[in-house]
Formats: structure tokens, sequence, C-alpha cells
């Protein structure tokens, strides 16, 4: 066996897998108790902590702290409650008639000691959202967020520290060698959220223990515009979801595809919406939060100048400030296929415009590049509708609205292949932390002990029935 006795968080994981069984034959009201306390630990205790940590980081503003954090993970948790002693009853299935005499079941067990790395985008969400699926399903849990936060996860530790036990749940924080540290360790399964590039290495790492992952992970998310579309509608709804969190949601549009009929009409009505929530000058907005860090802020500002350089159009915004990593909701058209931000996933608060003429246009488009993690479309013809979502491929797809199918727990979120494997979320998040255990028990003789050695024509004949016929 690997000797891991070197490594530095070794003495917590053996604490946590030492106490995995326990942990694992906690009833439902158990799980539920403390889920109730994480609860009233982030709606309540912490809940004005969390706000002031995430302003201090990126300044966010209180109400998308509120709407984009504190409620999804209480919604999640909600769920979870209401659900969770119909998700740990035995599962019933049926039996074939040659497996007369039995009767079967499936039972979710939790997979054990587990790992989730979350990232700074939307710290709280994307930490303690996995975590009540994790902690549904009856696992231990090793958290690790983002480095980029520091503020607001120096809140998450004090409220995990306030909860659980180090055996049950424990929140290490730390710059990119604690995952490192953590990746070598031998888990039961590793839950990621970040990019595909360190989505590769998290996978990789986990190949060496066989140790099974769900990565929710991101990409170039289209919307497609319709020429039937009702623009001032479609305008109101991808303004916020591009703008939310400053451009910086893994849902958010990427990139628009608007016919080329509705292209003025399309700009004119988003200028006047962009204005309309963060005002003429955005930087003194309150709506209008930040880029989290200098690093993010170079890229993005590359990105624009680079398409720039290729004679794009600015629609609108374009200006920053490094001093503050203020970068302006910006629009940009006339953008060449050779640019960044036709290339890579933007991850801000700016939005190449793209025009076509015929429906086979876009789906060649879209499909040219990696699965997405989602896929907008807004139009009024239902026939335009099917055909882009038929012919195209993507882990989430919205129609005439954009990033609402997160925060629906009945869906699972997820993408697929590059963007992602596995889904979250509601049952869906309970089911990835646990495994789906067959059990078979027989309690009479059946027709299959007439075919058990030696063998004989006879037992030939019936197999051959059985094969026909059952």
């Amino acid at each position: 066996m690997t000797d891991y006795s070197d490594n530095r968080y070794f003495e917590l994981f053996n604490k946590q897998k030492a106490h995995q069984f326990t942990l694992g034959n906690t009833n439902y009201k158990e799980r539920i108790r403390k889920l109730k306390a994480l609860k009233r630990a982030i709606e309540k205790t912490y809940r004005q902590d969390l706000r002031d940590a995430m302003f201090k980081d990126f300044k966010k503003p209180q109400t998308e702290v509120d709407l984009t954090e504190i409620y999804l993970v209480i919604k999640e948790i909600k769920y979870a409650c209401s659900n969770l002693k119909s998700w740990l009853k035995k599962q019933r299935v049926d039996t074939p008639l040659t497996l007369l005499g039995t009767s079967s079941y499936i039972t979710y067990e939790p997979k054990g000691v587990c790992l989730i790395i979350s990232p700074w985008n939307y710290p709280v969400t994307l930490t303690f959202g996995p975590l009540v699926s994790a902690i549904a399903a009856g696992n231990t849990v090793i958290l690790k967020p983002s480095e980029m936060t520091p503020n607001t996860s120096a809140v998450m530790r004090e409220i995990v520290e306030s909860i659980f036990w180090e055996s049950e749940v424990a929140l290490i924080e730390g710059e990119v060698d604690v995952a490192q540290d953590l990746l070598k360790l031998p888990f039961n399964h590793i839950f990621f959220t970040g990019s595909p590039a360190v989505g590769k290495i998290v996978m990789s790492a986990a190949s060496k223990h066989l140790s099974s992952v769900t990565l929710e992970l991101g990409g170039k998310s289209p919307t497609i515009i319709h020429e039937s579309t009702n623009i001032n509608a479609a305008i109101k709804n991808i303004v916020w979801g591009k703008f939310l969190n400053n451009g910086q949601t893994c849902i958010a549009p990427d990139y628009v595809m608007v016919h080329e009929s509705i292209e003025d009409e399309f700009i004119n009505a988003f200028k006047a919406k962009a204005l309309a929530y963060y005002s003429e000058n955005p930087k003194s907005s309150e709506s209008f939060s930040r880029i989290v860090n200098k690093k993010h802020f170079d890229r993005l500002v590359a990105s624009i100048e680079n398409a720039k350089s290729f004679n794009a159009t600015i629609e609108l915004g374009g200006d920053y400030d490094e001093n503050t990593n203020y970068i302006a909701p910006t629009l940009v058209s006339n953008v060449d296929e050779g640019a960044q931000l036709l290339q890579d996933e933007i991850f801000g608060p700016v939005l190449p415009i793209k025009t076509y003429k015929s429906t086979e246009e876009v789906i060649n488009y879209i499909n040219s590049k990696e699965k997405p993690l989602a896929l907008y479309i807004y139009a009024k013809n239902r026939k335009f509708i099917n055909t882009i979502i038929k012919n195209t491929r993507a882990g989430s797809t919205c129609v005439n609205s954009n990033a609402l199918q997160y925060s629906n727990h009945y869906l699972p979120f997820g993408g697929s292949n590059n963007s992602g494997i596995g889904k979250a979320h509601g049952f869906f998040g309970f089911q990835e932390f646990s495994n789906a255990r067959s059990v078979l028990k027989r309690h009479t003789a059946g027709p299959l002990y007439l075919l058990f050695p030696p063998y004989n024509t006879l037992k030939e004949k019936i197999a051959n029935l059985a094969v026909k016929w059952f």
C-alpha cells in the first residue's frame, strides 16, 4: 500500500476515514439536524459576516449575496430536509420471472471520505451547496475553497468549525499547494468546480486512486437571438444574466448570435437596459461588483484590447480601472473569429456579438466548439427552438431566459464532456455523493436451480426457451 504519512493532511484524512461508517450509519433525522444547524449559521448567525466578506473580496452587492449565495444554499438545505427520508428508503425493484423466489432493492450508501474543491466566483454557493448533498448522503468531507476570496473562506471556516467535528467536516484554507497535497490522498469521491484545464488535473489525480469525480466546469455558453424574439423581454434577461457577479458566472451568456436583421435593434436595446441597470457611470453603481483580482483583470483587459486590434467595435463600455479591478459592462460587435473573445471562455463583463443568416449556420458554429455548460435560445418560433435543441449538445438549456436553470433543484445541473462530468442539486446531488448499492435476497427455491450443473439435453432446451421467451 502507498505510504501517505508524509502528507500534511493524512492525519485529518485518517480521522475522517475512521469515522466514515459511524457517520454513514446515521439516520435521516441526525443528518437533517446537521443540515438545519448549517442553515441557521448561514441564514442568521453569519449572514452579515458573509455579506461583508464578499464585499471585501470583490465588492459583491449585498442583494446579490443574498440571492445568489445565501438563498441558493438555504433552498438546497430545505429541499434536502424535506426529501431525505424518502431518498434513504430502500428502492424496491421488480423481479424477473427467471429469478422467482428472490426480491431486490437499491439502497443509497455514502461513498465515504469526500473532497470538495470550490472556486471563488460564488464561494458560498459552490462550497456549501455540494456540502449539503454530501451531508445528506452521509459522507465525511474536507472542503478546500479558493484562495482568491480569503475573507469569505475565513468566515466559512468559522461556520464549519462551529457546527462539525473535524472528523465529520473540515475546511482547509490555503494556496494551490494545499489542493495539490489533498489530491494525493485516496478520497472516495472528489467534487470539483472550476475550469476545464484544472478539471483535467483533478481527474488525472483522481484516476491514481480510482476515485469517482464530479466536475462542474465551464466553456463558451452561446445565446441565440432569433428574429421572432421579443427583443425587450430578451434583453432584460440577457443584461442581467451577463453582468450578474460582474460576468464571473460559469453559466453566463458568453457570446451572442443575433440574426443579422435585428442586430441594430439588439444593440440599441442592450445599451439602454445596461444603462438602466447600472447607470451611465457603472463604476459608482452599488449594483456592480468587481473583478476578483489583478490576474483576471489583466486577462480581460487583454481580451478587449485584442478585439480592438482586430478592428472590433466597442458598442458599450470598454473602459476599465486597474486600481480597483473595475471593467465596465462591455458589448462588442464586428468581432473577428480569431479574437480571444471568441476563442476562450470570457468569465467577465464583456459580451461579443456574432450575426447569422440561417439556422444551419448557428448549429454548425456551436457544434464546431466544445459542448457548452449552458445554451440559451430566445425565440417565439417553436420549430427554431426545437431544431436548435435537437441538433446541438449542452449541459443545460434555457428558452427565453438564462441562468435560472441553476436555481431549480428539480433539475440536474452539470455539463457534458469539456463542460463537466456528473450532476448536482437536489436528488441528483445526493446521488452523486452516494453509491447505488443493489441488494438481492433469495427467499425460496426458484426455476434457476433447474439449470445448475451437471448440464444435459433437457437443461439445454430450458436454456434455449429462456433465451427465446424470457
